[in-house]
Parts: C-alpha cells; sequence; structure tokens
C-alpha cells in the first residue's frame, strides 16, 4: 500500500453540532493536503447489521418498509443498529428475529460496506442466514414491517428495474447472485 499522505486532511479542531438521540452530527474545522483549510460536517453513527436471510426453498426474505427521509416504502433486507458494546452477530441474530420472527441455525459473515463515505462513518456488516425457522416478529413499538420472499432472479429484476434502490440490499443481492454461482466463496 502506497503511502497516503498527500491525500490525507488533518483535523484542526471542532465538535458536536448536534447531539441527537440516535445520530451526532459533527462540524470540524480542517486542513487539506495542499494546506488550505476547510470545513467537514458528517454523522457518527454507532454502525449497523443487514441479514441476506435464504429460505431452505431458495426464496430470500425481504422486507417492505415505509422510510420517512425518502417519503417511500423500500424493499430492503432485515437490518438494524448495533447497540454499544453488542456483537454483531448476535445484533444480526435479534435484528432478525424482532423484525421477520424467524431465527437461523447458520450464519455467515460475507462482508462490511461503508454505505455513506462522503458524509458519515456509518458502516454495514452483511451476514448470510441460512436454515431459517419461522415465530413471531417482535417489533419495536413504532416499527411497521412487511416481510415477503423473492426468488434470486426476482431480486436481481428488482434491482435492475430500479424498484429496489436501498444499497445495502442491492449489494447482499449482487453478492447472493455471486454466491449462488460459485463466482465467490465466503471465508
Amino acid at each position: 500500500m502506497s503511502d497516503d499522505a498527500h491525500l490525507k486532511e488533518v483535523k484542526i479542531d471542532g465538535g458536536i453540532a448536534y447531539d441527537g438521540g440516535f445520530l451526532k452530527i459533527h462540524k470540524d474545522r480542517v486542513r487539506l493536503p495542499n494546506g488550505a483549510i476547510t470545513h467537514r460536517e458528517y454523522i457518527r453513527h454507532p454502525g449497523a447489521v443487514a441479514i441476506l436471510p435464504v429460505l431452505d426453498d431458495g426464496r430470500i426474505l425481504v422486507e417492505r418498509q415505509f422510510r420517512y427521509p425518502n417519503e417511500q416504502v423500500f424493499i430492503e433486507f432485515p437490518a438494524g443498529k448495533i447497540d454499544e458494546g453488542e456483537d454483531h452477530l448476535e445484533c444480526a441474530k435479534r435484528e432478525l428475529e424482532e423484525e421477520t420472527g424467524y431465527t437461523a441455525t447458520e450464519w455467515h459473515f460475507v462482508t462490511t460496506i461503508h454505505n455513506a463515505i462522503a458524509y458519515s462513518d456509518e458502516h454495514l456488516d452483511l451476514y448470510l442466514a441460512r436454515g431459517l425457522k419461522p415465530g413471531p416478529a417482535k417489533l419495536d413499538e413504532g416499527e411497521f414491517v412487511e416481510c415477503i420472499t423473492a426468488t434470486l432472479d426476482e431480486l436481481l429484476d428488482w434491482v435492475r428495474s430500479g424498484r429496489i434502490t436501498d444499497v445495502k440490499t442491492i449489494i447482499g443481492t449482487l453478492w447472493l447472485d455471486k454466491l449462488h454461482r460459485g463466482d465467490w466463496k465466503l471465508d
């Protein structure tokens, strides 16, 4: 790996501009590689997990959920915020059961993605879940989710057509396709 000093920005000072119940927005003054001074505003996020749940018949479990900032219902993989100090796999297991009612007997770490690198440090750890067993969902108060299933070909078509635009779901679908074809293997 090469030396990246010619690309790095250095924090001079700054702090929290907004401290919300879920997100913290920071505003820092930074020195650019050419010596100029500017500001950077960014969101600190605790991180999240997303689950790629594959049923025994090969169908894939996804959710339909209204997302307020975009004022529309999205098709997406089950996902949720990692609680402070929580093991990421345990978070994935918890979120799958809470949102869908399903538990899984087989879990595999897939990858970590950074979904908004220009303005947030949020990352999502993606997990493949198999050996799914149904049960009752345990949705949080104020959470409304509709679970549906789709084939891999349907998900790929929904990505291609723009019906699925959620980045974690697009990336997860592409991973499922590569794994299904045998092009990629999990460690």
